[in-house]
């Protein structure tokens, strides 16, 4: 018996990973967010498996789940949102499973941060505009430890992504614009990959304005930075002509390199082929 957490990704019930979809459709018991993780992704669940929405249970409750399974010998699919280790509450889960000695194994998911990236057709980290890219909340009823106010993280004027803070944009704004500048892209990512997802875009002058006309208060994601509109910025050297490193020598082949895949290929990847 093991528990899985396993990351279901930002909401599309095709960003979520090979291995945590044949996990879903083999564990006998499903325990998932309901308010986070839409009840299609579990899909391919098998006909049997006791699927339980966890949205209006406690602690103490989901445990008592997970031990009921154990007892009975059958393992658990835990399914949270995006990716466990971000903003998940995976870890006093854990530590309960540590003290009764459950195994458990933790299966990581596509993140809002990356997926919110993505539709918006954006590389956080530019050459020589961002690279650094700082995943952060707002302080609500969780405090934020001192060194890591808003403020204090924006000294660095790196690529943010912050969650949990749509309800207090107005003050966001107003923490962000002595480092950022009035000017500085911003763009709020309402339930990315979803249906209803709403990407809208802006700048700490009007962000404000724009999410309120939408009247959007919940699941959003808030990313700032010059990433979001950069203007010109410089090519890497990932495929700088200048650079040559060990698959890329000076002295360049007549033509690509062309993998055979008979060779390099697993024939795990070759289902047709046996």
């Amino acid at each position: 018996m093991t528990v899985y957490f396993i990351g279901a990704g930002p909401g599309d019930p095709e960003l979520i990973t090979v291995k945590g979809q044949r996990l879903i459709a083999s564990c006998p018991v499903i325990l998932y967010a309901g308010s986070l993780v839409p009840v299609e992704l579990l899909g391919n669940a098998h006909c049997d498996a006791t699927v339980i929405d966890t949205a209006p249970l406690n602690l103490d409750e989901i445990i008592e789940l997970i031990v009921a399974a154990q007892q009975r010998g059958e393992s658990v699919a835990r399914v949270h949102s995006g990716d466990p280790s971000i903003y998940g509450a995976i870890g006093e889960q854990i530590r309960r499973l540590d003290g009764l000695d459950i195994p458990y194994e933790v299966i990581p998911g596509v993140t809002s941060t990356s997926a919110s990236a993505a539709a918006l057709a954006s590389e956080l980290t530019l050459s020589g505009v961002s690279q650094t890219v700082i995943l952060t909340r707002y302080a609500g009823k969780t405090p934020m430890p001192e060194q890591e106010s808003l403020s204090e993280l924006a000294r660095h004027r790196a690529t943010l992504a912050i969650h949990l803070g749509i309800t207090r944009i107005h003050k966001i704004v107003e923490e962000l614009i002595p480092h950022y500048g009035v000017d500085c892209p911003v763009a709020v990512c309402y339930r990315t990959s979803w249906p209803e997802q709403q990407l809208i875009r802006g700048t700490l002058a009007d962000i404000v304005d724009k999410v309120r006309a939408e009247k959007i208060n919940r699941t959003a994601l808030i990313l700032v930075g010059k990433v979001l509109d950069p203007g010109q910025f410089d090519d890497s050297w990932l495929y700088s002509e200048e650079q040559a490193h060990l698959y890329r020598p000076r002295v360049k082949p007549a033509s690509p390199r062309q993998v055979k895949r008979d060779d390099h290929f697993p024939s795990r990847f070759r289902p047709h082929e046996k």
